[in-house]
């Protein structure tokens, strides 16, 4: 089995020309303004066009309104909606239902609260992505993108009734733990491919596909 791999926070033409070399099946681009890893809408356009078809082009957002993701959507090409906040069911729904996109939700996970709340979302979204919560006294926490990793068995053996990734904290060193215990066929990866907040490395791109292409 190839695990497939979500490329996140690109925002250079060298990381976006790994991911794609090494054959990132998703590349996401951040719209939040206080990440390190956050685009203008023109400089996303330009990478976003150059993305074959067949890779996914994923547009991350935390707690957006419907006039900032329009205007989003009318400058960058995207084929996936990335809602990173503290988004409900409802508003989960209602975003997929106006703008007619795939949306995937992220789900922070520090206990077997969280997980379990992320049934909620099953007839709301399209994906689930599986973060780990950044502690209350974290400095300059982020909703993701903290090189934090969950506790990996709070999600082992359990079935969706939809597609879902694992992220959060995954790098070269403990991917292949990561899936074994989870299961995931799908993961996505910023801060292990970094070398560091926002700069992305080819090079730790090209050895993250490649380690995942083996599992």
């Amino acid at each position: 089995m190839t695990v497939r791999v979500k490329i996140c926070g690109i925002n250079s033409r060298a990381a976006l020309a790994a991911a794609l070399a090494g054959g990132a099946s998703h590349v996401g681009f951040v719209f939040y303004g206080p990440s390190p890893r956050a685009l203008e809408a023109a400089a996303a356009a330009t990478l976003a066009a150059t993305v074959p078809a067949g890779v996914t082009r994923v547009g991350l957002t935390v707690d957006e309104t419907d006039a900032r993701i329009a205007a989003l959507l009318a400058a960058v090409p995207l084929d996936m909606l990335q809602l990173h906040g503290d988004e409900t069911p409802a508003r989960v729904a209602h975003v997929r239902r106006r703008f007619g996109l795939p949306v995937m939700k992220a789900i922070r996970v520090s206990g077997a609260a969280d997980v379990e709340a992320a049934a909620a979302y099953g007839g709301a979204a399209d994906w689930l992505l599986f973060d780990a919560r950044p502690p209350r006294d974290m400095a300059g926490a982020l909703p993701g993108g903290n090189a934090l990793a969950f506790d990996w068995r709070l999600i082992a053996g359990r079935r969706w009734p939809l597609p879902w990734m694992l992220s959060g904290g995954l790098n070269v060193d403990n991917l292949a733990e990561a899936v074994a215990t989870t299961g995931a066929t799908v993961v996505d990866v910023s801060s292990g491919v970094e070398d560091r907040p926002g700069v992305k490395n080819p090079a730790k791109i090209a050895a993250f596909l490649a380690l995942a292409a083996t599992l």
